[in-house]
C-alpha cells in the first residue's frame, strides 16, 4: 500500500503567500507519511482577472513556480503533482492549464494540459475559461515507482470530472488525480457525485484536491478535497478549511473489486 494526500488551499493572487501555504501543507503530508501528494487547480494564483495567469507564465516568477515543485519533491522524497500553474501557449493572450508531476528525484516525468475548458453562466455568476486558457488536446498517464511497486496514474483537471471519456482513454489505472477549483455552486451538488462515478467506473482510486472558501477575486470554491477507494467509498474528506486529505491506496482491494465485478472486461464499446 502507498500512503497518498491532497492538499486543500484558499489561494489568493499572491505567489509568494501561497508557495508558503503549499509548503506547510506539503510538510504535513509527508508528516503523516505521504509518498504522493497533489496540490489543487491554481494553487500559486487565483488572480484579481484573468489575464493575471497570462502574466505570470510570462514573468521572471514561471521558473519559480516549477524550481518550488521539483524542490519540494526532492527533498521530501515524494511524487508531488503540481496541481495547475499557467505556462505559455501558441497564443500570446492565453496560458495551458498544466499540471506538471515530479518524481521523488526532482525529476519533471509528465506534463498536462486541460483539455476541457470550464464555461459557466447563472445570474450573475459567470466563467469562461476560453477566454484566458488554451485547451490541451492529448491524455496523460504517468507512472510512479515506490518501493518494489508501480502505480499507474491518470491526470486530469477539475471541468475534465464531466466527460468520462477522457478516463477510458487512459486505460485501467490504479489512481486518477483530479486537482480542482469547482465553484460552490456546481460543486455543492456535483462535486461528490462526478467523483464517486469516476472511481466506480474505473475500478480504482481517485484523489481530488480542491481549492475552498472566500478567494480575494470574489470566487467562491467547494473545497470537500477527498479520496474515493474503487468501490465508490469516501475514505478521507475535508469539508471546507485548508489543509490535508489522506489514505492508502490499497493495490489488493483494487484487484479484489476487479476480481468481484469484472466490469472493465466486460466492455463492449471502445
Amino acid at each position: 500500500m502507498m500512503k497518498i494526500a491532497a492538499i486543500q488551499m484558499t489561494s489568493g493572487p499572491l505567489l509568494h503567500d501561497n508557495i508558503n501555504t503549499a509548503t506547510r501543507l506539503i510538510d504535513e503530508a509527508v508528516a503523516a507519511g505521504a509518498k504522493l501528494v497533489l496540490l489543487p487547480e491554481y494553487w500559486p494564483v487565483m488572480g484579481m482577472h484573468e489575464q493575471d495567469k497570462t502574466r505570470l507564465a510570462q514573468s521572471p516568477d514561471a521558473a519559480l513556480m516549477t524550481e518550488f515543485m521539483a524542490e519540494q519533491a526532492r527533498s521530501h522524497g515524494i511524487y508531488l503533482i503540481g496541481g495547475t500553474i499557467p505556462c505559455p501557449s501558441p497564443e500570446v493572450d492565453k496560458v495551458y492549464n498544466s499540471s506538471l508531476v515530479f518524481d521523488p528525484q526532482g525529476h519533471q516525468v509528465a506534463r498536462y494540459d486541460k483539455i476541457h475548458l470550464f464555461g459557466f453562466t447563472k445570474g450573475a455568476e459567470s466563467y469562461q475559461e476560453s477566454l484566458s486558457i488554451l485547451a490541451g488536446t492529448k491524455p496523460v498517464s504517468v507512472e510512479a515507482k515506490v518501493g518494489a511497486d508501480t502505480y499507474k496514474i491518470g491526470l486530469s483537471i477539475c471541468y475534465d470530472l464531466r466527460f468520462p471519456e477522457l478516463y477510458r482513454a487512459f486505460g485501467a489505472c490504479d489512481l486518477i488525480v483530479v486537482p480542482a477549483a469547482f465553484t460552490y455552486t456546481t460543486g455543492s451538488v456535483h462535486w461528490e457525485v462526478l467523483l464517486r462515478a469516476r472511481a466506480i467506473e474505473n475500478q480504482c482510486y481517485v484523489l481530488a484536491s480542491g481549492q475552498v472558501g472566500r478567494h480575494p477575486n470574489g470566487r467562491h470554491t467547494w473545497g470537500h478535497s477527498m479520496l474515493i477507494d474503487p468501490w465508490g467509498k469516501i475514505v478521507s474528506v475535508l469539508p471546507d478549511s485548508e489543509g490535508v486529505v489522506a489514505g492508502e491506496l490499497d493495490t489488493q482491494l483494487i484487484q479484489e473489486v476487479r476480481r468481484n465485478l469484472p466490469a472493465l472486461q466486460h466492455r463492449m464499446l471502445a
